[in-house]
């Protein structure tokens, strides 16, 4: 399985480097990310090959003398220089903020698309492990799409809804007007000792104790 996949990849990859690329890679964003993208699914496969050939290598098995490990070797060069080409290639035609999300989504599908077949973990996941990768996925792929597509708003007051503003002017319109109502009563009300004088006075003239 992984070998036809690996082949339908590079044909997949050489009629778009050497077919639609010239003719829609300056028009079209997903050519270019297609190119970076399914040949990345391959050279995370040489990574994790060339891992195992080096583990090997520690534990004292002839790994150099197997030409597998300078296969992938050349091959990850091979790869690893055409995805920077050709993502370099739409970074300068087109935006960042749409070239880096798209590319992720693309890139980690082909690549877990190549790891299930290679690898085969998938049959022996559970069907609430499948959904729950699948969630944390889709939850990823949204947030990046939100990051990059609000990296440059700048929320303000001005910029929120009418309707929260409308609340926000409320409340402190109900605050304002119970500390002007406030501020009003002590200006306005008498003191005490204003209300008490005139009898406090009359008291003392007729000479009462209560006066005192």
């Amino acid at each position: 399985g992984f070998v036809v996949f690996a082949t339908l990849v590079v044909i997949v990859s050489l009629i778009l480097i050497f077919v639609v690329g010239p003719r829609h890679g300056q028009t079209n964003i997903l050519v270019y990310i297609t190119i970076c993208s399914v040949i990345g699914a391959l050279s995370v496969s040489c990574v994790k090959g060339l891992g195992i050939a080096i583990k090997e290598l520690f534990a004292g098995k002839p790994v150099l003398q197997h030409p597998l490990a300078w296969i992938l070797l050349l091959s990850l060069i091979v790869c690893v220089s055409t995805q920077i080409n050709y993502l370099n290639r739409a970074l300068d035609i087109f935006n960042t903020s749409l070239v880096t999300p798209i590319y992720y989504v693309f890139f980690t599908t082909s690549v877990l698309t190549c790891s299930a077949i290679l690898f085969k973990e998938w049959q022996h996941m559970a069907a609430d492990d499948i959904i729950g990768t699948f969630s944390g996925f889709l939850t990823i792929i949204v947030g990046i799409f939100l990051l990059h597509a609000f990296k440059d708003v700048h929320f303000t007051l001005a910029n929120l809804p009418v309707s929260l503003r409308k609340d926000e002017r409320a409340a402190n319109g109900a605050l304002l007007s119970a500390y002007d109502g406030f501020d009003h009563d002590e200006e306005t009300s008498p003191c005490l000792g204003e209300i008490q004088a005139p009898e406090s006075l009359s008291g003392r003239r007729n000479g009462s104790p209560a006066a005192f």
